[in-house]
């Protein structure tokens, strides 16, 4: 059964399915078919928001997403963001970010917005973006510049409804006042919090949240024990070879509760935290159709007080080892 939320006024399935694991680079490398398997899983479990970017092989997720769903428009909730897909020639605006690589490029100058848009149209092999964020505020453009090109593009029918991304509550804000925001995509999961601040805002404003790597990068599945060469996972501190043993000892207590109630940790984690929120839509990836069909059924797992006490005290408790949080103060 697909049960549903609403971020804003687009409706959606209570989890949806973050694609980004099916760029090359991101686990390792992956082929034609198998990504394809694993986006029909995704539908045929009850997935309904797919969520991509035109930076996820400067193209390549998309075109992917495109082929593979090809038919099953009508099914989905299509989700892309702009602005690493630097056109060539223009400006790339840098920015900091706790990657072992430090910083980020971005361009979300208006004059590209456009362009962007059109290309993730063609990628996608669609006339209409359901839900469109720009991926990063441009350190170098006023944000309320960048949406309001987004808002354009609502207007012209290209894109249906607006989205921001990897924001504070003030860019949210001044999002908003430019014209409605459906959703804002934030780093969240029992690893990371989401900043309370934004987290208000979201609930003054009716603004849903679509809530990316809510399996901490597959970690809360309870089963990483290292990370393989050409893994993107190595460059986050967290998954360090001293880091990772140490986060799994600290785990333990959480693992424990899963196993008691029957369910596996990546479960209980996406349960948990659907209660944390009414309007919030985890967006797990997998490349595996029985993990995808596992993550989809958490939506049905039903978690008491008693029970969401125990997981906060333990989580009260886990203290993370190495960097979480994507950007830098």
């Amino acid at each position: 059964m697909v049960t549903e939320r609403m971020l804003g006024a687009l409706a959606g399935s209570s989890i949806g399915f973050g694609a980004m694991v099916l760029s090359p680079g991101v686990y390792g490398e992956i082929d034609e078919q198998r990504g394809h398997a694993a986006l029909h899983a995704a539908v045929d479990a009850g997935a309904r928001m797919i969520d991509t970017a035109d930076g996820y092989g400067r193209g390549h997720n998309e075109q992917l997403i495109g082929r593979a769903l090809a038919g099953r428009r009508d099914e989905v909730v299509l989700a892309t963001k702009f602005g690493l897909c630097i056109p060539e020639g223009a400006e790339a605006h840098r920015f900091p970010v706790h990657f072992a690589f430090e910083e980020l490029a971005v361009n979300c100058e208006p004059k590209h917005v456009r362009g962007y848009a059109e290309q993730s149209l063609r990628n996608l092999g669609t006339d209409v973006i359901d839900l469109y964020y720009p991926h990063f505020p441009d350190p170098q453009v006023p944000f309320e510049e960048t949406v309001g090109a987004v808002a354009e593009l609502i207007s012209d029918g290209l894109v249906r409804h607006l989205g921001v991304s990897n924001v504070t509550a003030a860019q949210l804000r001044a999002a908003h006042a430019v014209h409605p925001v459906a959703a804002v995509q934030v780093q969240w999961s029992m690893w990371q919090p989401i900043d309370p601040e934004l987290l208000a805002a979201t609930r003054e404003l009716g603004v849903g949240v679509v809530a990316w790597s809510p399996l901490g990068g597959g970690f809360l599945t309870g089963t990483v024990q290292q990370v393989a060469e050409g893994d993107f996972r190595q460059n986050i501190a967290r998954f360090s070879a001293e880091n990772l043993a140490a986060n799994n000892d600290r785990y333990a207590p959480v693992r424990e509760i899963a196993a008691e109630l029957g369910v596996t940790p990546g479960q209980l984690a996406l349960a948990w935290l659907l209660r944390q929120d009414d309007h919030v839509v985890p967006i797990p990836g997998s490349r595996t159709p029985a993990h995808i069909v596992e993550n989809q059924a958490a939506a049905e797992l039903v978690l008491d007080d008693a029970v969401l006490a125990r997981i906060d005290a333990a989580l009260a408790e886990f203290v993370p080892a190495g960097e979480g949080a994507l950007l830098k103060d």
